[in-house]
């Protein structure tokens, strides 16, 4: 596994520190340090297939080289299970000067712990919901 100057991850929120750091920095070696190992590490961006083992990995390198992800997190909830966290965040991109920001997606984070410290097993974006009565609806139950 590639290095990262703060592996191993004492803890799940030093994991998703390091992640949020990669994608700043746009540092693939970084990333790909922050991941667990095994086929069963899955991740699902907005627009992209669902990817899996060591296919994440790779995932990242032609996303950094389309230029910055400059992200704002806001975190929702934390859930610790022993050694399993689960982070729900809320991300905002930052658009360049003069565009228009678009809305924010919320992202889960899960993070296992084994003898190596913790490290990220799973991350999911999706859209955030509409307001309510944009689809014809009351809009969802919060």
């Amino acid at each position: 596994m590639p290095a990262h100057p703060k592996a191993p991850f004492a803890t799940a929120q030093d994991a998703e520190d390091a992640f949020y750091d990669a994608l700043d920095e746009r540092n693939a070696e970084h990333m790909a340090a922050v991941w667990g190992e095994g086929p069963d590490i899955a991740c699902l961006l907005p627009m992209h297939p669902l990817v899996f083992g060591e296919d994440v990995r790779g995932l990242w390198a032609p996303m950094f080289a389309a230029g910055a992800i400059d992200l704002q997190v806001r975190h929702l909830r934390w859930v610790v299970l022993g050694d399993l966290a689960i982070h729900y965040v809320q991300e905002w991109v930052n658009p360049p000067a003069g565009q228009r920001a678009p809305p924010p997606v919320y992202a889960t984070n899960v993070f296992r712990r084994d003898a190596a410290g913790w490290q990220l097993v799973a991350h999911q974006n999706s859209p955030t919901p509409p307001p309510p009565g944009a689809m014809g609806g009351p809009g969802p139950a919060n």
